[in-house]
This record gives C-alpha cells, structure tokens and sequence, in this order.
C-alpha cells in the first residue's frame, strides 16, 4: 500500500468523516480549519443526527433514499473507529399527528409506500402500538413505525472526532487557516500554499467563490432538558407547515427542529419559530411544558440548485458539497463514493 499525503479543506462533518477514511487506508492528512479545533461553525454542531432515509423521500429523489440506506451501515464503523460505538442508535423513529393533521400524514405514507418497495416495513399503530413503543406517547391515537430508521449523536461525534484527529500520528491539524484556493493539489490559506497528492474541498458555504450555485439554507434548534419526558427514539409530528423533530439524548436532553428557511442569516433564533417550534413539541408531550431550554441554536447549511449533493473530481482536486439538510444522513456514503472514484484512493481502500 502506497502512503500518499492529503489535504482537507474545511474541517467540518464531511471534512472528518474524510479523514477518518484516509488515517484508516494510511494516508497522510493535513486539515485546514478557519476556526478553532471545535469547528464552532460547522453546521455539523447544530444538527440533531437523524438517520431518515424514508422521511425525506417526500420531497428527495430516490437517490437520496438509497445513498442514506449505506450511510446507517457505515456509521457504526465511524463511530467505533474514534471509540463512541454507543453514539449510534438504530430503533427506528415514530411519526404521528394531531387528528386535524392525520389525513396530511395519511397522504405523506401513501406516497413513501409508492415510491419504493422497502416502504412495506412501515408499520402502522394504534394506541396500543404506540404505548408499547413510547409509553410517554399514549395519548396520541396513531403513528406510524419506521424501523430501520437511526440517528448518530451529532455533539459526541464532534467531540471525539476531534479528539481523535489531534492525537492521530498520521494528521496534523492547521486552525484558524482560511483557505482562498483549493485547486490542483494545492490548498492556500491566507499564510501558505502546500501542495499534496490530492486535495479537498469540503469547505461548505466557505467555497461559494468556485461553486456558482452554491447556497445557504438556515436551520434553527433547541436543546431542551426535560426530566418528565421519557423517549427512547427519534419522533416526528406533522405540522401544517413543517415536520416537528424530537431526537432524545441521555439523561432526558432533546433536540428539537424543524425549521428551513431560504435564508443565509446566522442570527439568533427569531420569536416566530420559536413559538412554533414549542408550541408543537409541548403538544407532543404536556411534559415539555416543565422543560428547561438549554441552547437555541442557528447554522446554515449548503445546499445546491437541485438540493443535492454534489462530487466534483478535477486535477489532483476532489470537491464535496450540498448536503443541503441530509448532512449526517448522507456524508458516509458520499465520502465512500468520492473516494472510489479516485483510482489511487480506492486501490488502498480494498
């Protein structure tokens, strides 16, 4: 096997899962990272982790579906590698709705069920169903089961992937290095320019001057401590104008969103979605009401014309973008294809 060295710009979700990767094949990595080693902007810090592949088939193509199916098998390998097996969780998710909202869900399973065959799995239940599922959603009259359906603890990954890279002998880890180009082997900051046997972009919205239609998509969540609220797995209401998430944590922490709005402005949460968002949580769960709100966080995520992602190969130069909202969902599989595609990398891989 043949060591060659690599470079990374952008030291976010897609950017370590690349250097897992590489560190794991016995490559060389060098990141370059505009913040600090906690990539306190990457969008990655913000998401709730939910692995659902059938939920976005609403409004994603089938290829979406299809490459967040091999994202779940490769999670755990990712997680084991940096030593948080346990951050991935695989007991399917519960969508539900108020009785105004049920013929909208209604609707929203008849279309998953037609679109691909794997739909079949989807359970259906009633009160009793759900109560021998989530005792603490009894009081809701039907759901729908989707079992193979998974989240990865989004915050622990960051953590402990930094953790990782740091002390790797084979990375080193350049920070507050803003990258102005990223082409023909080379990346150049504004205090360098290093030439490698191959380089990335994995720079998110950071590399809006060489992708024309590369935009930013805002996403807003809570972290809510809530003592009186016991979910085992990842909830989603029906809202008539959104899908309400509920992603548990240990220790009776939530992450709750939903929000997507056409918009690049990072600022606080505005009071809008903020009642909306507590509004539908509390309706899930009258425990909400008694939660404490930990965080309220905002990050937008980057996203291309057609909503999804894209892997550009040129000179000695791979770009990766436009994981839109599907960030967790899609970055193992979509490093796994880029990689493959490169002759050299896909070689040491096997």
């Amino acid at each position: 096997m043949t060591t060659h060295t690599i470079g990374i710009a952008g030291a976010g979700l897609v950017g370590r899962i690349l250097a897992l990767n590489l560190v794991k094949s016995g490559h060389k990595v060098t990141l370059f990272e505009k913040d600090s080693y906690a990539s306190e902007n990457a969008a990655g810090l913000v998401a709730a982790g939910m692995l659902a592949p059938f939920a976005e088939l609403e409004t994603a193509e089938s290829a979406i579906f299809d490459a967040g199916l091999r994202s779940i098998q490769l999670w755990p390998d990712l997680l084991t590698q940096i030593k948080i097996p346990q951050a991935f969780q695989k007991q399917g998710s519960l969508i539900t709705a108020h009785r105004s909202d049920m013929p909208e869900l209604m609707h929203f399973i008849t279309q998953l069920q037609s679109k691909i065959p794997a739909a079949a799995s989807i359970e259906t239940l009633d009160q009793t169903g759900i109560a021998a599922l989530e005792p603490d959603l009894a009081q809701h009259r039907k759901a729908f089961f989707l079992p193979t359906e998974a989240q990865v603890n989004a915050q622990q990954f960051m953590e402990k992937s930094t953790l990782f890279l740091q002390e790797h002998p084979s990375v080193q880890w350049k920070t507050h290095q803003v990258v102005s180009r990223v082409s023909d082997g080379q990346i150049e900051t504004n205090e360098t320019c290093v030439d490698f046997d191959w380089v990335f972009d994995a720079r998110g919205l950071g590399a809006k001057p060489d992708i024309a239609d590369l935009r930013g998509v805002r996403g807003e969540v809570f972290w809510l401590d809530a003592p009186d609220v016991s979910l085992s797995r990842p909830v989603r209401l029906m809202h008539p104008r959104y899908r309400i998430y509920i992603v548990p944590r240990p220790n009776h922490r939530y992450v709750v969103g939903a929000t997507e709005i056409e918009s690049e402005d990072q600022s606080d949460m505005s009071v809008r979605s903020s009642l909306e968002l507590l509004s539908a949580v509390y309706s899930v769960h009258s425990g909400f009401g008694e939660a404490r709100i930990v965080k309220m966080l905002t990050n937008c995520r980057p996203a291309l014309k057609d909503n999804l992602p894209r892997i550009l190969h040129e000179n000695k130069t791979t770009r990766i973008n436009g994981l839109y909202r599907h960030g967790y969902l899609l970055a193992p599989a979509v490093v796994e294809q880029a990689l493959n595609e490169i002759p050299f990398m896909s070689d040491s891989a096997a």
